[in-house]
Protein backbone atom coordinates (compact mmCIF):
# COMPACT_ATOMS: atom_id res chain seq x y z
CA UNK A 1 0.00 0.00 0.00
CA UNK A 2 2.80 2.41 0.90
CA UNK A 3 4.69 1.72 -2.33
CA UNK A 4 1.48 2.23 -4.30
CA UNK A 5 0.87 5.55 -2.52
CA UNK A 6 4.41 6.74 -3.29
CA UNK A 7 4.07 5.84 -6.96
CA UNK A 8 0.67 7.54 -7.17
CA UNK A 9 2.03 10.72 -5.60
CA UNK A 10 5.07 10.66 -7.88
CA UNK A 11 2.75 10.37 -10.87
CA UNK A 12 0.78 13.38 -9.64
CA UNK A 13 4.05 15.24 -9.14
CA UNK A 14 5.25 14.40 -12.64
CA UNK A 15 1.98 15.69 -14.11
CA UNK A 16 1.98 18.90 -12.08
CA UNK A 17 5.71 19.41 -12.58
CA UNK A 18 5.41 19.29 -16.34
CA UNK A 19 2.72 21.96 -16.42
CA UNK A 20 4.49 24.04 -13.75
CA UNK A 21 7.75 23.93 -15.70
CA UNK A 22 6.05 25.18 -18.87
CA UNK A 23 4.46 28.08 -17.00
CA UNK A 24 7.57 29.04 -15.04
CA UNK A 25 10.66 27.62 -16.78
CA UNK A 26 13.13 29.19 -14.36
CA UNK A 27 15.83 27.50 -12.26
CA UNK A 28 14.78 29.61 -9.28
CA UNK A 29 11.35 27.98 -9.31
CA UNK A 30 12.91 24.50 -9.31
CA UNK A 31 15.26 25.30 -6.42
CA UNK A 32 12.43 26.84 -4.41
CA UNK A 33 10.39 23.65 -4.87
CA UNK A 34 13.39 21.61 -3.67
CA UNK A 35 13.68 23.73 -0.54
CA UNK A 36 10.03 23.30 0.39
CA UNK A 37 10.20 19.59 -0.44
CA UNK A 38 13.21 19.28 1.87
CA UNK A 39 11.30 20.88 4.74
CA UNK A 40 8.32 18.61 4.08
CA UNK A 41 10.53 15.48 4.04
CA UNK A 42 12.30 16.39 7.27
CA UNK A 43 9.03 17.20 9.02
CA UNK A 44 7.42 13.81 8.26
CA UNK A 45 8.42 12.00 11.51
CA UNK A 46 7.28 14.96 13.63
CA UNK A 47 4.02 15.59 11.78
CA UNK A 48 3.05 11.91 11.86
CA UNK A 49 3.93 11.42 15.53
CA UNK A 50 0.54 12.48 16.98
CA UNK A 51 -1.28 10.68 14.16
CA UNK A 52 0.54 7.40 14.82
CA UNK A 53 -0.14 7.83 18.53
CA UNK A 54 -3.82 8.22 17.71
CA UNK A 55 -3.72 5.06 15.59
CA UNK A 56 -2.04 3.09 18.38
CA UNK A 57 -4.65 4.27 20.88
CA UNK A 58 -7.46 3.35 18.49
CA UNK A 59 -6.00 -0.11 17.89
CA UNK A 60 -5.71 -0.90 21.59
CA UNK A 61 -9.07 0.61 22.57
CA UNK A 62 -11.41 -1.84 20.91
CA UNK A 63 -10.33 -1.05 17.35
CA UNK A 64 -11.99 2.37 16.94
CA UNK A 65 -12.32 2.43 13.16
CA UNK A 66 -13.15 6.15 13.01
CA UNK A 67 -9.96 7.11 14.81
CA UNK A 68 -7.98 4.63 12.73
CA UNK A 69 -9.41 6.13 9.56
CA UNK A 70 -8.60 9.69 10.64
CA UNK A 71 -5.05 8.70 11.56
CA UNK A 72 -4.57 6.77 8.33
CA UNK A 73 -5.77 9.62 6.12
CA UNK A 74 -3.65 12.09 8.06
CA UNK A 75 -0.51 10.02 7.58
CA UNK A 76 -1.26 9.65 3.87
CA UNK A 77 -1.59 13.42 3.53
CA UNK A 78 1.65 14.09 5.40
CA UNK A 79 3.52 11.64 3.18
CA UNK A 80 1.87 12.89 -0.01
CA UNK A 81 3.09 16.49 0.26
CA UNK A 82 6.86 15.87 0.01
CA UNK A 83 6.49 13.07 -2.53
CA UNK A 84 4.35 15.17 -4.87
CA UNK A 85 6.83 18.05 -4.59
CA UNK A 86 9.77 15.76 -5.32
CA UNK A 87 7.82 14.29 -8.23
CA UNK A 88 7.78 17.70 -9.92
CA UNK A 89 11.58 17.79 -10.10
CA UNK A 90 12.22 15.41 -13.02
CA UNK A 91 9.97 17.14 -15.59
CA UNK A 92 11.32 20.49 -14.40
CA UNK A 93 14.91 19.37 -14.97
CA UNK A 94 14.02 18.02 -18.42
CA UNK A 95 12.35 21.31 -19.37
CA UNK A 96 15.26 23.44 -18.15
CA UNK A 97 17.89 21.19 -19.76
CA UNK A 98 16.43 21.24 -23.26
CA UNK A 99 18.31 23.58 -25.56
CA UNK A 100 17.86 21.82 -28.87
CA UNK A 101 15.07 19.44 -29.82
CA UNK A 102 17.63 17.34 -31.72
CA UNK A 103 19.27 16.34 -28.42
CA UNK A 104 16.06 15.95 -26.41
CA UNK A 105 16.32 12.16 -26.33
CA UNK A 106 19.87 12.27 -24.99
CA UNK A 107 18.93 14.86 -22.35
CA UNK A 108 15.88 12.92 -21.18
CA UNK A 109 17.84 9.65 -21.14
CA UNK A 110 20.60 11.07 -18.95
CA UNK A 111 18.13 12.65 -16.57
CA UNK A 112 16.09 9.47 -16.18
CA UNK A 113 19.32 7.46 -15.72
CA UNK A 114 20.37 9.76 -12.87
CA UNK A 115 16.86 9.55 -11.45
CA UNK A 116 17.00 5.76 -11.46
CA UNK A 117 20.42 5.76 -9.77
CA UNK A 118 18.95 8.01 -7.10
CA UNK A 119 16.03 5.62 -6.66
CA UNK A 120 18.44 2.70 -6.21
CA UNK A 121 20.41 4.61 -3.58
CA UNK A 122 17.17 5.60 -1.89
CA UNK A 123 16.07 1.98 -1.77
CA UNK A 124 19.24 0.61 -0.18
CA UNK A 125 20.95 3.38 1.80
CA UNK A 126 18.20 3.92 4.41
CA UNK A 127 17.65 0.20 4.98
CA UNK A 128 21.27 -0.93 5.07
CA UNK A 129 23.02 2.10 6.56
CA UNK A 130 21.03 5.10 7.71
CA UNK A 131 18.16 3.63 9.75
CA UNK A 132 20.37 1.13 11.67
CA UNK A 133 22.95 3.85 12.44
CA UNK A 134 21.02 7.09 12.95
CA UNK A 135 17.38 5.95 13.11
CA UNK A 136 14.28 6.64 11.05
CA UNK A 137 13.69 10.14 12.41
CA UNK A 138 17.18 11.45 11.63
CA UNK A 139 17.13 9.68 8.25
CA UNK A 140 14.15 11.83 7.26
CA UNK A 141 15.89 14.94 8.61
CA UNK A 142 19.11 14.13 6.74
CA UNK A 143 17.27 13.58 3.46
CA UNK A 144 15.35 16.81 3.99
CA UNK A 145 18.55 18.72 4.70
CA UNK A 146 20.09 17.29 1.52
CA UNK A 147 17.20 18.59 -0.59
CA UNK A 148 17.36 21.93 1.21
CA UNK A 149 21.10 22.16 0.58
CA UNK A 150 20.71 21.52 -3.16
CA UNK A 151 17.89 24.03 -3.42
CA UNK A 152 19.64 26.61 -1.25
CA UNK A 153 22.92 26.44 -3.18
CA UNK A 154 21.03 26.78 -6.45
CA UNK A 155 19.19 29.86 -5.21
CA UNK A 156 22.39 31.40 -3.84
CA UNK A 157 24.18 30.94 -7.15
CA UNK A 158 21.33 32.63 -8.97
CA UNK A 159 20.83 35.54 -6.56
CA UNK A 160 24.37 35.91 -5.20
CA UNK A 161 22.92 36.45 -1.76
CA UNK A 162 21.57 34.32 1.04
CA UNK A 163 18.09 33.22 -0.01
CA UNK A 164 15.14 33.65 2.30
CA UNK A 165 14.57 29.90 1.94
CA UNK A 166 17.59 29.39 4.22
CA UNK A 167 15.11 29.97 7.02
CA UNK A 168 13.57 26.63 6.10
CA UNK A 169 16.83 24.89 6.96
CA UNK A 170 16.90 26.75 10.27
CA UNK A 171 13.32 25.65 10.95
CA UNK A 172 14.13 22.02 10.16
CA UNK A 173 17.28 22.13 12.29
CA UNK A 174 15.31 23.59 15.19
CA UNK A 175 12.68 20.87 14.78
CA UNK A 176 15.36 18.17 14.87
CA UNK A 177 16.97 19.77 17.94
CA UNK A 178 13.63 19.94 19.73
CA UNK A 179 12.84 16.32 18.93
CA UNK A 180 16.24 14.85 19.74
CA UNK A 181 15.21 13.76 23.23
CA UNK A 182 11.80 12.43 22.32
CA UNK A 183 11.29 8.68 22.45
CA UNK A 184 10.66 7.00 19.14
CA UNK A 185 7.42 5.61 20.53
CA UNK A 186 5.93 6.59 23.86
CA UNK A 187 4.70 3.74 26.04
CA UNK A 188 4.13 3.26 29.74
CA UNK A 189 6.88 1.16 31.29
CA UNK A 190 9.25 1.42 28.32
CA UNK A 191 12.87 0.91 29.42
CA UNK A 192 14.58 0.50 26.06
CA UNK A 193 13.96 1.16 22.38
CA UNK A 194 16.02 1.04 19.22
CA UNK A 195 15.74 0.58 15.48
CA UNK A 196 17.44 -2.12 13.47
CA UNK A 197 17.55 -3.03 9.81
CA UNK A 198 14.57 -5.34 10.44
CA UNK A 199 12.53 -3.97 13.34
CA UNK A 200 11.60 -1.25 15.73
CA UNK A 201 12.45 -2.87 19.08
CA UNK A 202 10.94 -1.92 22.44
CA UNK A 203 11.31 -3.43 25.91
CA UNK A 204 8.68 -2.69 28.56
CA UNK A 205 8.20 -3.58 32.20
CA UNK A 206 4.66 -4.38 33.33
CA UNK A 207 3.53 -6.01 36.58
CA UNK A 208 6.90 -7.55 37.34
CA UNK A 209 7.43 -8.86 33.79
CA UNK A 210 9.57 -7.75 30.89
CA UNK A 211 8.02 -7.68 27.44
CA UNK A 212 9.69 -7.58 24.04
CA UNK A 213 7.60 -5.83 21.40
CA UNK A 214 8.47 -5.26 17.76
CA UNK A 215 7.26 -2.73 15.22
CA UNK A 216 3.68 -1.61 15.94
CA UNK A 217 3.73 -3.41 19.30
CA UNK A 218 0.44 -5.27 19.00
CA UNK A 219 2.07 -8.65 19.71
CA UNK A 220 4.43 -9.72 22.50
CA UNK A 221 7.44 -11.53 21.07
CA UNK A 222 9.09 -12.51 24.36
CA UNK A 223 8.02 -12.40 27.99
CA UNK A 224 10.02 -12.95 31.17
CA UNK A 225 8.52 -12.65 34.65
CA UNK A 226 10.49 -12.47 37.87
CA UNK A 227 8.42 -14.97 39.86
CA UNK A 228 7.15 -17.52 37.33
CA UNK A 229 8.09 -19.30 34.13
CA UNK A 230 4.48 -19.71 33.06
CA UNK A 231 3.30 -17.01 30.67
CA UNK A 232 -0.14 -18.21 29.63
CA UNK A 233 0.93 -17.69 26.04
CA UNK A 234 2.07 -19.88 23.17
CA UNK A 235 5.59 -20.34 24.58
CA UNK A 236 4.24 -22.58 27.36
CA UNK A 237 2.42 -24.75 24.85
CA UNK A 238 5.39 -25.30 22.55
CA UNK A 239 6.73 -27.61 25.26
CA UNK A 240 3.85 -30.05 24.74
CA UNK A 241 5.05 -31.19 21.32
CA UNK A 242 6.94 -34.35 22.38
CA UNK A 243 3.95 -35.50 24.48
CA UNK A 244 1.92 -36.14 21.31
CA UNK A 245 4.08 -39.18 20.54
CA UNK A 246 2.62 -42.65 21.27
CA UNK A 247 2.78 -43.47 25.00
CA UNK A 248 4.80 -44.05 26.94
CA UNK A 249 6.97 -41.15 25.82
CA UNK A 250 8.84 -39.84 28.87
CA UNK A 251 10.45 -36.37 28.78
CA UNK A 252 13.86 -38.07 29.06
CA UNK A 253 13.58 -39.10 25.41
CA UNK A 254 13.78 -35.47 24.28
CA UNK A 255 17.34 -34.77 23.14
CA UNK A 256 17.38 -31.22 21.80
CA UNK A 257 15.37 -28.41 20.23
CA UNK A 258 15.60 -25.76 17.52
CA UNK A 259 13.70 -22.48 17.51
CA UNK A 260 12.97 -20.55 14.31
CA UNK A 261 12.21 -17.06 15.59
CA UNK A 262 14.22 -17.00 18.82
CA UNK A 263 13.45 -13.38 19.76
CA UNK A 264 14.61 -12.94 23.39
CA UNK A 265 14.44 -16.65 24.19
CA UNK A 266 11.32 -17.16 26.31
CA UNK A 267 10.75 -20.71 25.07
CA UNK A 268 14.43 -21.61 25.58
CA UNK A 269 14.30 -20.84 29.30
CA UNK A 270 11.06 -22.79 29.64
CA UNK A 271 12.36 -25.76 27.63
CA UNK A 272 15.44 -26.08 29.82
CA UNK A 273 13.35 -25.87 32.97
CA UNK A 274 10.99 -28.59 31.72
CA UNK A 275 13.41 -30.95 29.97
CA UNK A 276 16.79 -30.08 31.46
CA UNK A 277 19.86 -28.23 30.15
CA UNK A 278 19.72 -29.81 26.70
CA UNK A 279 21.24 -28.39 23.49
CA UNK A 280 19.13 -25.71 21.81
CA UNK A 281 19.73 -23.99 18.48
CA UNK A 282 18.03 -20.60 18.45
CA UNK A 283 17.67 -19.02 15.00
CA UNK A 284 16.96 -15.28 14.80
CA UNK A 285 17.23 -13.08 11.73
CA UNK A 286 17.75 -9.80 13.61
CA UNK A 287 21.06 -9.55 15.51
CA UNK A 288 19.78 -6.48 17.36
CA UNK A 289 16.95 -8.55 18.86
CA UNK A 290 19.51 -11.09 20.07
CA UNK A 291 21.53 -8.35 21.78
CA UNK A 292 18.39 -7.00 23.44
CA UNK A 293 17.63 -10.53 24.64
CA UNK A 294 21.07 -10.78 26.21
CA UNK A 295 20.79 -7.38 27.90
CA UNK A 296 17.25 -7.54 29.21
CA UNK A 297 16.04 -11.17 29.15
CA UNK A 298 19.00 -13.23 30.41
CA UNK A 299 19.41 -14.86 27.00
CA UNK A 300 22.61 -16.88 27.06
CA UNK A 301 22.25 -20.35 28.58
CA UNK A 302 25.44 -22.45 28.27
CA UNK A 303 23.76 -25.02 26.03
CA UNK A 304 22.12 -22.42 23.76
CA UNK A 305 23.69 -21.80 20.37
CA UNK A 306 22.42 -18.61 18.76
CA UNK A 307 22.41 -18.67 14.96
CA UNK A 308 21.79 -15.31 13.29
CA UNK A 309 20.19 -15.62 9.88
CA UNK A 310 17.07 -16.54 7.96
CA UNK A 311 15.36 -19.49 9.63
CA UNK A 312 14.82 -21.52 6.49
CA UNK A 313 18.34 -21.02 5.17
CA UNK A 314 20.01 -21.82 8.49
CA UNK A 315 17.88 -24.92 9.01
CA UNK A 316 18.49 -26.16 5.46
CA UNK A 317 22.26 -25.96 5.96
CA UNK A 318 22.21 -27.68 9.34
CA UNK A 319 23.13 -31.34 9.74
CA UNK A 320 21.35 -31.64 13.11
CA UNK A 321 18.19 -33.60 13.83
CA UNK A 322 15.95 -32.35 16.61
CA UNK A 323 13.33 -33.81 18.92
CA UNK A 324 11.38 -30.57 18.74
CA UNK A 325 11.43 -27.69 16.28
CA UNK A 326 9.52 -24.56 17.26
CA UNK A 327 8.45 -22.08 14.59
CA UNK A 328 7.63 -18.82 16.34
CA UNK A 329 8.09 -16.46 13.40
CA UNK A 330 4.43 -15.76 12.59
CA UNK A 331 2.95 -12.52 13.89
CA UNK A 332 -0.07 -11.05 12.13
CA UNK A 333 0.19 -9.33 9.75
CA UNK A 334 3.90 -10.16 9.37
CA UNK A 335 4.18 -13.80 8.27
CA UNK A 336 7.23 -14.68 6.14
CA UNK A 337 5.81 -16.50 3.09
CA UNK A 338 8.83 -18.79 2.69
CA UNK A 339 8.27 -20.17 6.20
CA UNK A 340 4.74 -21.36 5.41
CA UNK A 341 5.21 -23.62 2.39
CA UNK A 342 5.26 -27.35 1.73
CA UNK A 343 8.93 -27.08 0.76
CA UNK A 344 9.82 -25.41 4.06
CA UNK A 345 7.99 -28.03 6.09
CA UNK A 346 9.86 -30.74 4.19
CA UNK A 347 13.09 -29.13 5.37
CA UNK A 348 11.69 -29.14 8.90
CA UNK A 349 10.70 -32.82 8.66
CA UNK A 350 14.14 -33.75 7.36
CA UNK A 351 15.69 -32.19 10.47
CA UNK A 352 13.47 -33.99 12.97
CA UNK A 353 14.17 -37.31 14.66
CA UNK A 354 11.88 -40.29 14.04
CA UNK A 355 9.79 -39.19 17.03
CA UNK A 356 10.23 -35.49 16.28
CA UNK A 357 7.53 -32.82 16.42
CA UNK A 358 7.20 -29.33 14.99
CA UNK A 359 5.16 -26.78 16.97
CA UNK A 360 3.95 -23.60 15.29
CA UNK A 361 2.21 -20.55 16.71
CA UNK A 362 -0.47 -19.28 14.29
CA UNK A 363 -2.65 -16.24 14.83
CA UNK A 364 -6.31 -15.93 13.97
CA UNK A 365 -9.19 -13.54 14.52
CA UNK A 366 -12.37 -14.42 16.46
CA UNK A 367 -14.55 -16.73 14.39
CA UNK A 368 -12.16 -16.84 11.44
CA UNK A 369 -9.68 -19.76 11.57
CA UNK A 370 -8.77 -19.46 7.87
CA UNK A 371 -5.05 -18.99 8.48
CA UNK A 372 -4.90 -21.86 10.95
CA UNK A 373 -6.70 -24.12 8.50
CA UNK A 374 -4.40 -23.13 5.64
CA UNK A 375 -1.24 -23.83 7.65
CA UNK A 376 -2.76 -27.11 8.88
CA UNK A 377 -3.57 -28.12 5.30
CA UNK A 378 0.00 -27.35 4.25
CA UNK A 379 1.41 -29.34 7.17
CA UNK A 380 -0.74 -32.35 6.24
CA UNK A 381 0.99 -32.45 2.86
CA UNK A 382 4.20 -33.35 4.73
CA UNK A 383 3.29 -34.85 8.12
CA UNK A 384 0.89 -37.73 8.85
CA UNK A 385 -0.73 -36.13 11.91
CA UNK A 386 -1.56 -32.55 12.87
CA UNK A 387 -3.07 -31.47 16.20
CA UNK A 388 -4.04 -28.07 17.60
CA UNK A 389 -4.48 -26.36 20.95
CA UNK A 390 -6.25 -23.00 21.15
CA UNK A 391 -4.39 -20.67 23.52
CA UNK A 392 -6.49 -17.51 23.58
CA UNK A 393 -10.09 -18.01 22.44
CA UNK A 394 -10.29 -16.67 18.92
CA UNK A 395 -6.67 -15.52 18.87
CA UNK A 396 -3.64 -17.84 19.06
CA UNK A 397 -3.49 -21.51 18.12
CA UNK A 398 -0.45 -23.78 18.41
CA UNK A 399 -0.27 -26.47 15.72
CA UNK A 400 1.68 -29.69 16.29
CA UNK A 401 2.77 -31.91 13.40
CA UNK A 402 4.45 -35.25 14.12
CA UNK A 403 6.84 -37.32 12.04
CA UNK A 404 5.06 -40.55 12.98
CA UNK A 405 1.34 -41.27 13.06
CA UNK A 406 -0.07 -39.98 16.35
CA UNK A 407 -3.40 -39.42 18.10
CA UNK A 408 -4.68 -36.41 20.03
CA UNK A 409 -5.31 -38.68 23.03
CA UNK A 410 -1.57 -39.30 23.35
CA UNK A 411 -1.15 -36.03 25.23
CA UNK A 412 -3.44 -37.15 28.04
CA UNK A 413 -1.90 -40.64 28.06
CA UNK A 414 1.58 -39.13 28.52
CA UNK A 415 0.36 -36.70 31.16
CA UNK A 416 1.48 -38.78 34.20
CA UNK A 417 5.03 -38.82 32.81
CA UNK A 418 5.03 -35.02 32.58
CA UNK A 419 3.85 -34.44 36.14
CA UNK A 420 6.59 -33.30 38.44
CA UNK A 421 8.44 -31.54 35.65
CA UNK A 422 8.55 -27.75 36.13
CA UNK A 423 5.89 -26.06 34.01
CA UNK A 424 5.36 -29.09 31.76
CA UNK A 425 2.85 -30.90 33.97
CA UNK A 426 0.74 -27.82 34.65
CA UNK A 427 0.55 -26.78 31.02
CA UNK A 428 -0.17 -30.32 29.81
CA UNK A 429 -2.96 -30.77 32.37
CA UNK A 430 -4.63 -27.52 31.32
CA UNK A 431 -4.27 -28.24 27.60
CA UNK A 432 -5.33 -31.91 27.55
CA UNK A 433 -9.03 -31.06 27.15
CA UNK A 434 -8.40 -28.38 24.52
CA UNK A 435 -6.71 -30.54 21.89
CA UNK A 436 -8.58 -30.78 18.61
CA UNK A 437 -7.98 -31.78 15.01
CA UNK A 438 -7.86 -28.61 12.91
CA UNK A 439 -9.95 -28.53 9.78
CA UNK A 440 -7.45 -28.63 6.94
CA UNK A 441 -9.29 -26.72 4.27
CA UNK A 442 -8.51 -23.99 1.82
CA UNK A 443 -5.22 -23.20 0.18
CA UNK A 444 -2.00 -25.19 0.45
CA UNK A 445 1.05 -22.91 0.38
CA UNK A 446 3.96 -23.79 -1.90
CA UNK A 447 7.07 -21.92 -2.98
CA UNK A 448 5.36 -21.35 -6.31
CA UNK A 449 2.15 -20.06 -4.67
CA UNK A 450 2.74 -18.77 -1.16
CA UNK A 451 -0.25 -16.45 -1.01
CA UNK A 452 0.02 -15.88 2.74
CA UNK A 453 -0.17 -12.08 2.41
CA UNK A 454 -3.37 -12.37 0.37
CA UNK A 455 -4.89 -14.75 2.91
CA UNK A 456 -3.79 -12.52 5.80
CA UNK A 457 -5.30 -9.45 4.17
CA UNK A 458 -8.59 -11.29 3.66
CA UNK A 459 -8.69 -12.30 7.33
CA UNK A 460 -7.98 -8.74 8.47
CA UNK A 461 -10.53 -7.30 6.04
CA UNK A 462 -13.23 -9.69 7.27
CA UNK A 463 -12.36 -8.78 10.87
CA UNK A 464 -12.67 -5.05 10.12
CA UNK A 465 -15.92 -5.63 8.24
CA UNK A 466 -17.42 -7.57 11.16
CA UNK A 467 -16.29 -4.82 13.53
CA UNK A 468 -18.19 -2.25 11.46
CA UNK A 469 -21.41 -4.13 10.67
CA UNK A 470 -21.44 -6.82 13.36
CA UNK A 471 -21.60 -10.58 13.00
Amino acid sequence: ALIGLILLCLSAGHFLGGRWADRSPHPETLYTILCWAGLAVGAVPYATRPLLGLAAAAATAGLDLVLLGVAFMGVLLVLAVPVVLLGTVSPFVVRLSLRDVRTSGDVAGRIYALSTVGSVLGAFLPDLLLVPTIGTRMTFVLMGMLALAVGGVGLWRGRRRMPAEALLAVMLGALAWWGRGLPIKEAAGAIHEEESAYNYIQVREEAGCRLLLLNEGQAIHSLRCADTLETGGPWDHFLLGPLFNPPPHPPERVRNMAVVGLAAGTVVEQFMAAYGPLPVDGIEIDPAVVEVGRRFFALGAPTLRVLVGDGRRVLARSEERYSLIVVDAYRLPYIPPHLTTVEFFRIVRDHLTTDGVVAINVGQTPGDPALVEAIAATLREVFPSVHAVEIDPGMNVVLYATVQQTAATNLRANLPLAMGRPLLGEVASAAADRVYAPHAGGVVFTDDRASIEWETNKVLFRYLLRSMVGD
